[in-house]
């Protein structure tokens, strides 16, 4: 265990204990017990994320999020923005992930406002693939509201990957998944991005589950801690264990060692974790130090909120 105790921030929970922040069930109580939870479990702040669905559904539940949050100063406190994820990304399969493949679309400037709008200006980083933002623009216009844009479930050619990166990207989202199982050896989005990495902050799911430890140690050898984040991708079922749970709708299994997988088992879908599971594994996997945790899930994370706009 920690000698010291680590505030963790984590830039990416899409529910938490029972709670599905992309569900429509979301009221007062739920949110602030989750946030409860949250805290108990040493968090000291979220990104509650909205991922991929139908315009209407989407800014419904940002805009739900955002007043439940207002009325509330536990949330207030907790949660410290949003991160909006799609629908701006790829619909080719094992690139879309657990995104509903139909709700997928182009980037456009008019919707992204939407989605901002209803976000009431707490969004902090929003996930999009630069081969589906048409001339950048998204990209763009984000970056000069100081939003940060991150890049995932996508495949971009290295020259749209550099392009977006001279538009204003900045991050990576979930690097080593948001793709397909099987991919060129050498000619594929993980290679791309690792490229590129001394432009990137990029961020991984440090389950186990999504990448093996060695993987993730691999990874983390070509970034260097200073460009990384480790989050939880957290859904419903984090804290809970294994059975039946659901994202956005969507049906899932968590199985006894972790992994939350879609009803048929053809991908995984978020995480089940949660940020002292991802301490403790990075420790006793990793052989990481107190300072080397704090990095990944504390004070990266700040970095990135600090450069956000309020």
């Amino acid at each position: 265990m920690s000698s010291a105790k680590i505030a963790y921030l984590d830039l990416q929970v899409n529910g938490y204990h029972g709670i599905d922040f992309n569900g429509d069930l979301l009221d007062a109580e739920s949110l602030h017990s989750v946030c409860q939870r949250l805290e108990a479990d040493g968090v000291a702040g979220i990104l509650a994320t909205i991922i991929t669905d139908t315009m209407a559904r989407m800014t419904t539940r940002l805009a739900r999020l955002a007043s439940l949050r207002e009325a509330d100063s536990l949330a207030q406190r907790m949660i410290r923005g949003i991160h909006i994820e799609g629908p701006f990304i790829s619909a080719f399969p094992g690139y879309v992930g657990a995104h509903p493949k139909s709700a997928a679309q182009p980037a456009s400037t008019d919707g992204m406002q939407r989605l901002l709008d209803a976000a009431g200006g707490l969004t902090r980083i929003v996930t999009l693939a630069p081969e589906c933002d048409p001339r950048l623009a998204v990209t763009r216009r984000l970056a000069q509201q100081g939003i940060c844009v991150a890049a995932g479930h996508c495949n971009p050619s290295l020259a749209q990957l550099d392009a977006a990166l001279d538009a204003g990207l900045s991050m990576f989202t979930h690097l080593g998944n948001g793709c397909p199982l099987e991919m060129d050896r050498h000619e594929n989005i993980i290679q791309r991005v690792l490229s590129r990495a001394h432009r990137l902050t990029i961020s991984f799911i440090a389950d186990g589950v999504h990448i093996p430890w060695y993987a993730l140690g691999n990874y983390l050898a070509v970034t260097g801690l200073e460009r990384a984040v480790v989050v939880t991708d957290a859904i419903s079922a984090a804290g809970l264990g294994p059975g039946r749970y659901t994202l956005g709708g969507q049906e899932l299994v968590v199985d006894a060692e972790g992994g939350t997988w879609s009803a048929d088992r053809s991908h995984l879908m978020g995480s089940s974790t949660t940020m002292p599971q991802i301490e403790a594994n990075l420790r006793q996997q990793l052989g990481f130090t107190d300072q080397q945790i704090t990095t990944l899930t504390s004070e990266n994370p700040q970095r990135i909120l600090t450069q956000c706009v309020s």
